[in-house]
């Protein structure tokens, strides 16, 4: 009885040491949980760090490039034309992209063996842009064009297209987007980036500039021209006035009647160390292209450069402001200039060979004002 009246007494004070062994463990339980959850947070924190340090490396190679071609530019002024390089022998094939190329090593059989860019498709020689030196681009060629590309930032560094415009077959657009199989899927801007948001897939090679010839060829060239290796995040605002820069082609087809209707036409993002890093991706701020055709045996060639800061800014991580270099006009959304081809060669760290001797609008006819002349029409263009 005495043993039993000790038990009861005693009861309450082992309910109270359960208790706060009870409390004792669950607090381990949570120091144990909040030291695993900012374990993780600090390896993602760092692994984030890593690929931050990486793209911004890349970025200061790219703007010491710029920086150095834009101090050089009067000492790399173009040779006058006949010093422009020789002509490859007709039976040549068409030589590789100067600077560091990495091999296409994919294994794709039948399609990694398209027809590219051709070199000689013109009456005149027109080269591929060649990188600056130590500058790595991937060359890839599809149906009547080829791709220069930089998976350092997922996007073509250019895109080179032969328009035979006599030959141009009229298919439906369709809308087979795809990742390229001869790039790593980690390495090109692939679907994600477009979702849930106003960013459009912009073709760099138009789509319908490569479809011609033969009912199979201009097929496989106008499914060749969705495959993401041949996009660039573009404001979807372009698509609500397209017509001058998407047009261009056009008019420069239109223009030229002496030309036997064919044109090549080399386009591509304008990488800077400012644009907005977005999933993953540099959204590009402007676009850049080059027109060339052949009149009388004469090469013939106009630069042009878009811009959509305005519209991309608020992708922009923290402040939006954009710093305009000197001598650097201030763009406004999707404004259309022509612009002198050495500017574009500057730009884009690029080399654009005798294109630069055969620019229509040539730096000496131009003053400090008026060297980026703004097109709000065609019949601004010149030719």
């Amino acid at each position: 009885m005495e043993l039993l009246f000790q038990l009861v007494i005693s009861l309450p004070f082992i309910m109270i040491l359960l208790w706060v062994l009870y409390l004792v463990i669950r607090g381990a339980i949570r120091v144990a949980l909040r030291e695993h959850r900012a374990a993780i947070a600090a390896e993602r924190d760092a692994l984030l760090a890593g690929r931050e340090a990486q793209l911004r490396a890349t970025e200061a190679r790219l703007a010491g490039l710029e920086a150095r071609l834009a101090a050089g530019g009067a000492a790399a002024a173009p040779a006058p034309a006949p010093a422009a390089p020789a002509a490859p022998p007709a039976s040549a094939a068409a030589p590789p992209i100067p600077g560091e190329i990495h091999p296409d090593v994919t294994g794709r059989g039948e399609d990694a063996r398209m027809s590219g860019y051709d070199v000689d498709f013109l009456a005149q020689p027109v080269p591929l842009p060649t990188p600056a030196e130590g500058r790595e681009l991937t060359p890839l060629d599809s149906t009547h064009f080829s791709i220069g590309f930089d998976t350092h930032r997922k996007l073509a560094a250019f895109t080179a297209v032969n328009i035979d415009g006599a030959k141009l077959v009229d298919l439906g657009r369709g809308d087979d987007w795809h990742l390229d199989g001869r790039i790593p899927d980690d390495q090109q801007t692939g679907p994600e980036v477009y979702a849930r948001n106003d960013l459009d897939r912009g073709h760099l090679v138009r789509r319908r500039d490569p479809v011609w010839g033969d009912a199979a060829a201009a097929k496989k060239a106008n499914v060749d021209t969705f495959a993401y290796t041949n996009a660039a995040p573009q404001s979807s605002a372009f698509n609500q006035k397209p017509e001058l820069w998407l047009g261009l082609e056009d008019y420069v087809l239109e223009a030229t009647e002496g030309s036997d209707a064919r044109v090549s036409v080399f386009t591509g993002p304008v990488f800077a160390s400012d644009d907005p890093l977005y999933r993953g991706t540099h959204i590009p701020q402007r676009f850049w292209k080059v027109a060339a055709w052949v009149v009388d045996g004469e090469l013939r060639a106009t630069g042009y450069v878009l811009d959509q800061t305005a519209l991309v800014a608020k992708y922009r991580r923290g402040d939006d402001a954009r710093e305009v270099a000197a001598g650097d006009p201030d763009l406004g959304a999707f404004r259309t200039f022509q612009v002198p081809i050495d500017d574009v060669a500057s730009l884009t760290a690029l080399g654009f060979g005798p294109l630069i001797a055969a620019d229509r609008m040539t730096r000496a006819t131009l003053g400090p004002e008026d060297r980026w002349l703004e097109l709000d029409s065609p019949a601004a263009l010149r030719f």
